[in-house]
């Protein structure tokens, strides 16, 4: 499923466009809106547990290991 979201800080990510490439340095702008597919997941920092998201966007690219404190649901 298909989720309307909006990062709420800036963003560096790696895009993930083909398994065949490496993966794009890209700046995601605060404010920017998307639709993607979330798959959430806790990961261990230095401090502590966090909570991030990889993302699969409708154009069939990829970015992982979001925090979710970078974006929030629209719908």
């Amino acid at each position: 499923m298909y989720h309307a979201i909006r990062f709420t800080a800036e963003v560096d990510a790696h895009l993930e466009i083909s398994p065949k490439k490496p993966p794009e340095r890209i700046h995601i702008f605060n404010g920017t809106r998307l639709r993607a597919q979330v798959r959430p997941h806790v990961v261990e920092t230095p401090d502590g547990p966090a909570e991030v998201a990889d993302l699969f966007l409708e154009d069939g690219t990829a970015t992982r290991l979001v925090p979710f404190a970078c974006f929030s649901f629209l719908d």
